[in-house]
């Protein structure tokens, strides 16, 4: 048996490993033959597509993935270096399930796996990812062949041929149909990619529009050279506030390492809340589809229990319908599909649009906002105002030892009359007095708390913020 076990580090939404103590070619390839016999072949699926970042690690361990998927019958197309997006795009285009070799912001010594089934549909633990850790350990273990054993008197599995397909100009091409800028003023947009895959991915899908391009760290290099491709993070965004200030830019982007995010900074250089933004775009969503004739009331927008509460008002002051689901892309995609909503968002800064095969894409997002910022003449403070409504604590990490304890404490302390829910983790909210709500939700990977509080003023949210946390840490 092999040490660590695929468990540790093939988590509930993708496959996250250091390389190669984890995450190695055999493994890469043992996941490979399991995806295809887990996902792929039982869906009827005679090919998958396969595309990686700019890790040192990924070109390798794809082919391996690919060259597993392959031995068990299925042809694949290799799409090289590709965004997430690009690979969801891929994936949707060509009908087929698809594998995305990248670790997205984590730091360079790791690398993983995203895998979707045919139309970008997500693969997660309850969806398939489970059965393939346990097929992909057995293979590794030698518990069980790469290839199924023929039956008697058959003449067993013929392996599927392996062929590279650009498909960047192709994916342009469509994000550029969803969102006309053509018309749009004049721009100057400072873009840091930071060293990942949006410096392959802008420069394609964002030629030839009315925008002037700033670059920051568009060369691809998966060792991070100038900071993290975490743009979550306050300090990896610093370059780009000081040079959107410094080029008197209308607005900054920063993407992530596999770029499938996208944080906005307005012309002040200060950051524009995901809340803020997923409120924007779906006014725009509901507004595109109520000019095709469907009714206000039947557009579903999804957001997740720690978006903005100015996110439901907003789409219920346009008419449509609020639909909240849990933090995590397995269960917003699946929530989309369900109601059919034409877009989603996070507070993570992951978007979702019907019209992407309710996939994650932080370009188009990105689209939308500049869409927004050149049809019209205010700067973006001035756009994003009126969709960013109450002050906000951000995610709060706590390590906690006993987290059942702490959140026992919380809820000992919340008001009589406060509303509760559990849809993921304890949401409490205010019923009389000024608005508040705080969520506190465990990490699925560490013995951590995380609080989200929000409040009609700063100083109710900074007074629960405070309460709370001296709750939680109480034994710390």
């Amino acid at each position: 048996m092999i040490d660590p076990p695929l468990s540790e580090f093939i988590k509930a939404y993708d496959v996250r490993g250091l390389v190669p103590q984890q995450l190695n070619v055999p493994v890469a390839r043992a996941i490979g033959a399991a995806f295809a016999r887990v996902v792929a072949l039982p869906e009827g699926a005679t090919r998958i597509v396969v595309g990686h970042d700019m890790r040192p690690s990924s070109p390798e361990l794809s082919e391996a993935f690919a060259r597993g998927a392959a031995a068990n019958g299925l042809d694949v197309t290799l799409i090289g270096l590709c965004s997430t997006d690009g690979l969801y795009y891929a994936s949707g285009t060509l009908d087929c399930p698809g594998a995305m070799f990248t670790a997205s912001h984590n730091p360079a010594e790791y690398n993983g796996i995203k895998m979707c089934r045919a139309g970008a549909r997500p693969v997660g633990q309850d969806s398939g990812l489970g059965a393939i850790t346990s097929v992909a350990q057995a293979i590794v273990d030698g518990a069980e062949p790469e290839v199924p054993q023929a039956d008697h008197g058959s003449h067993g599995v013929t392996p599927g041929s392996m062929v590279e397909q650009d498909l960047l100009a192709d994916y342009g091409t469509f994000l550029r149909g969803l969102v006309d800028l053509t018309d749009s003023r004049r721009l100057t947009v400072v873009v840091d990619a930071g060293n990942g895959m949006g410096g392959h991915t802008v420069p394609s899908v964002l030629a030839g529009l009315p925008l002037d391009i700033v670059p920051l760290y568009f060369e691809l290099d998966g060792t991070f050279p100038n900071h993290e491709a975490n743009p979550l993070e306050p300090e990896n965004l610093r370059d780009l506030q000081k040079a959107v200030v410094e080029h008197g830019a209308d607005i900054g982007l920063a993407f992530d390492g596999d770029a499938d995010r996208c944080f906005v900074v307005d012309e002040r250089g200060e950051p524009v809340s995901p809340s803020a933004i997923t409120a924007l775009v779906a006014t725009r969503e509901i507004a595109k589809e109520v000019a095709t004739g469907t009714p206000a009331g039947d557009v579903a927008i999804v957001h997740n229990v720690i978006s903005s509460r100015a996110v439901p008002e907003i789409v219920t002051e346009h008419g449509a319908r609020p639909v909240r689901t849990r933090v995590g892309h397995s269960f917003i995609k699946a929530e989309m599909a369900r109601a059919d909503a034409v877009f989603g968002g996070e507070h993570s800064a992951h978007y979702y649009f019907r019209d992407f095969w309710f996939a994650d894409t932080g370009m188009l997002a990105a689209m939308h906002v500049l869409a927004a910022l050149g049809e019209q003449e205010r700067p973006l403070s001035a756009l994003v105002a009126e969709f960013d409504r109450y002050p906000a604590s951000g995610e709060i990490n706590s390590r906690v030892e006993d987290a059942a304890a702490a959140v026992d404490r919380v809820l000992a302390w919340a008001p009589d009359d406060a509303s509760t829910d559990h849809l993921d983790g304890l949401t409490l909210g205010s019923v009389s007095g000024p608005m508040w709500w705080l969520n506190l939700r465990r990490s699925n990977t560490e013995p951590l708390l995380r609080l989200n509080v929000e409040a009609q003023d700063t100083e109710t949210m900074e007074r629960v913020r405070d309460e709370v946390l001296a709750l939680i840490r109480q034994d710390s």
